[in-house]
């Protein structure tokens, strides 16, 4: 029997995002997203439930999150998810689903919309967001280059 693995989200940044490095170098970012669901109340009323969501990215576009988003900001990710586990000081087992980012996409204008991450349309330090690892990012529609127009700021 097959298995499949796969999650997408929007969401809202639930706090600033934090950086970490492994003993490898290799960048760490974690953070929470909240995403959102209305619906309709027997009673007709309108009802809003609140998903929170922790994620983790490694690698460059770990520091690409770190650097550009912040707490509030829209963001939509693609990833798995992924089941930690540990246990705690007390000796009791802990777990929890978290989803592992291989994916994402910046979403909404914030401050000037449109334009690079410094508001200035020169986003070129920032590298390319698409895939690094395999597959096509999100709206990437396979165009390649990956040069800072690419970039879906």
């Amino acid at each position: 029997m097959a298995n499949y693995n796969k999650v997408i989200l929007l969401g809202n940044l639930t706090r600033d995002p934090q950086l970490s490095y492994l003993p490898s170098h290799t960048a760490v970012v974690e953070f929470g997203l909240a995403t959102n669901r209305t619906y309709k109340k027997q009673d007709g009323s309108q009802g809003q439930e609140v998903c929170f969501t922790d994620c983790q990215m490694f690698g460059k576009r770990a520091e690409v999150i770190n650097k550009y988003l912040h707490k509030g900001d829209q963001l939509f990710v693609e990833g798995r998810l992924k089941l930690d586990s540990w246990q705690a000081q007390d000796g009791s087992k802990r777990s929890k689903l978290r989803v592992f980012v291989e994916n994402f996409e910046f979403m909404g204008g914030g401050k000037g919309q449109g334009q690079g991450p410094t508001g200035d349309n020169n986003a070129s330090n920032a590298g390319p967001v698409g895939d690094v690892g395999g597959g096509e990012p999100f709206g990437g529609g396979g165009g390649g280059g990956g040069g800072a127009d690419d970039i879906p700021f």
